[in-house]
């Protein structure tokens, strides 16, 4: 059974949700009556999902609306940047319902109101955003955490909004205070895994709250790191220049399949070229025989020539 609110209001990456359920990961409003953004409602899609057709595998992607499956869990609808439609199935686990609401729901909302979602996690060092980067066990969340450790602030884990400002300037929103770390990452920090709660059920991936290391405020993007998994035995940092930055872009894109069917390869070419213009872009090959969190954010602040905070 959902928990259900009528009256919620919240808001992740800059935008107020009203949701028919309960969204304890986000920062809820207490003024209902601030500009509604967001809806996000259940309804029955059984109908709808069974006649559509599906267009890119267990998804159906047109302008303006995206739907999608998730077996034993719920269908999901998301239309004109302003709605997200729930269908639970029988036997749904809320939290895995919610993950996926957080998730993809919110990164499609993003690219329909033009917003650039990166799939990654950014903290805030001396008053700008830094985003990292790269595919699913880079170490993105637990390069973020590491960052923590030593008194910086997150912005977001895993969707990076990034909008331009009227002059161009790319600025990152906040999401919400909570990180997600698997398992590994909790023991290499100290963090005993019962005190908090997985992901999904048997999985060990756990949802990390950080309420009291999150940063409200939106700030400009100061750089772009990408995080690649490496046989050599030492760190290495490279600067990407020109078309490397574009195509790094275009691939670690939220649900960047999604791009052009949905109209938006034109927009989705032309903000990252406004982006990748203002901003320092570098990848960050990384050893894969041991653990490197621990050491990865003095080179990084080495690269930048700021100081560890603590």
């Amino acid at each position: 059974m959902l928990n259900t609110l009528s009256t919620a209001v919240y808001n992740v990456f800059g935008l107020n949700v009203v949701s028919d359920i309960i969204l304890p990961e986000l920062i809820q409003i207490s003024d209902q009556k601030e500009k509604v953004d967001v809806k996000i409602i259940i309804d029955d899609l059984t109908k709808s999902w069974s006649e559509s057709e599906k267009t890119h595998g267990d998804f159906i992607v047109k302008e303006d609306k995206v739907m999608f499956q998730i077996p034993s869990i719920a269908t999901f609808s998301i239309e004109g940047g302003n709605k997200i439609i729930v269908s639970p199935m029988t036997g749904s686990i809320e939290g895995e319902i919610r993950l996926f609401i957080l998730g993809t729901c919110m990164g499609v909302i993003l690219q329909q109101k033009k917003i650039l979602p990166l799939h990654g996690s950014a903290i805030e060092i001396d008053g700008k955003a830094f985003a990292f980067i790269g595919n699913s066990g880079a170490g993105k969340s637990t390069l973020a955490s590491a960052f923590l450790n030593n008194g910086y602030r997150l912005l977001t884990d895993d969707v990076i909004a990034i909008s331009l400002s009227q002059d161009g300037i790319p600025f990152v929103t906040p999401s919400y205070p909570q990180q997600k770390l698997w398992q590994e990452s909790l023991n290499e920090f100290g963090m005993d895994p019962q005190k908090f709660q997985p992901l999904f059920e048997r999985e060990t991936k756990y949802a990390i709250p950080v309420h009291s290391q999150f940063s409200t405020e939106t700030i400009p993007l100061g750089g772009i790191f990408e995080l690649v998994k490496s046989n050599n035995e030492e760190t290495e940092i490279h600067v990407l220049n020109g078309l490397e930055r574009l195509h790094t872009m275009f691939y670690h894109t939220y649900r960047n399949f999604m791009i052009a069917p949905s109209g938006l390869m034109n927009w989705h070419f032309s903000t990252s070229a406004q982006i990748v213009r203002k901003i320092n872009f570098f990848q960050i090959r990384r050893p894969s025989s041991h653990f490197t969190a621990h050491d990865l954010p003095a080179y990084i602040l080495k690269t930048l020539k700021i100081e560890f905070k603590s």
